[in-house]
């Protein structure tokens, strides 16, 4: 039996493009609250936004809200405990804000695509770093909430420091992963891994960075399960259909074998 194109299910270029500025205006009452609480926390610098809102393809309620806050110095344990009550209180609050995650990004550290900064995602306060996939959303085009636009503060990020970036970051985290068949029986490792492993290849064959749409549309050339894109495409784009225990171990298997070899192709 043949399968019907997942690819058909997805909009087109123009569709997404037509749509973005619907898909901002539902993300931005609540991006104009936390812009205005963060001020009235800290002084800052700038407020930027880098991922599907800025570069397109945003789903609202499915997709996540990418900031990055800069701030004169980095926060101390004090003004931790407040930005993380900030966030807790919007997630409280506000339907989606669970969604929205932001790093704060001191301005002595803009040119240091290693070090940890702070960090509220996943309704958590943590550390990570701000990397160079990252800054070059920013620089290609992050939007502007509050403060200087991105090119202002941070160095340009040219393809071999993009290119080693993504070469470690498959190498070092998402390989060892694909390893492990536990977690691709969770949702967001089976929306995650493939077409993380698809925007990384396509950056490194072509040096541009591409949406999750682009990305999802370029799987099954790059060899994904017409079964498995399907999945993908309905839980970001329509309705996804209840999985049987059977077909969720054999879906596991299809995300994370595919993911497997498309980071290797990459790396060759």
């Amino acid at each position: 039996m043949t399968l019907p194109d997942p690819v058909a299910a997805l909009p087109t270029a123009a569709e997404q493009a037509a749509s973005d500025p619907a898909q901002r205006a539902l993300a931005a009452p609540l991006l104009a609250e936390f812009t205005a609480r963060l001020r009235s926390v800290t002084a800052v610098t700038a407020l930027w936004v880098h991922g599907s809102l800025a570069l397109g393809d945003y789903r609202h309620g499915r997709s996540d809200l990418d900031l990055i806050a800069v701030l004169t110095t980095a926060p101390d344990a004090r003004l931790r405990t407040e930005l993380s009550v900030l966030h807790q209180e919007l997630i409280a609050g506000r339907p989606g804000a669970e969604k929205l995650h932001c790093t704060y990004l001191p301005q002595d550290a803009l040119a240091d695509p290693a070090a940890d900064h702070f960090t509220f995602a996943q309704g958590e306060p943590m550390d990570r770093p701000v990397p160079p996939v990252t800054r070059r959303e920013l620089l290609d085009g992050g939007l502007r909430l509050a403060g200087v636009a991105p090119d202002a503060l941070l160095p340009p990020v040219g393809d071999p420091e993009l290119h080693a970036h993504l070469r470690a970051d498959l190498r070092g985290y998402w390989y060892p992963v694909t390893a492990r068949p536990a977690p691709w029986q969770r949702d967001i490792w089976v929306d995650f891994g493939p077409v993380i492993a698809a925007r990384a290849t396509i950056a490194l064959r072509e040096s541009r960075l591409v949406t999750k749409r682009e990305a999802i549309a370029r799987l099954p050339s790059l060899g994904a399960p017409l079964e498995l894109v399907a999945d993908i495409v309905a839980r970001r784009y329509g309705t996804p259909l209840p999985l049987t225990a059977e077909r969720r171990a054999q879906r596991a298997e299809q995300a994370r074998l595919f993911t497997r070899h498309a980071i290797e192709r990459a790396l060759e």
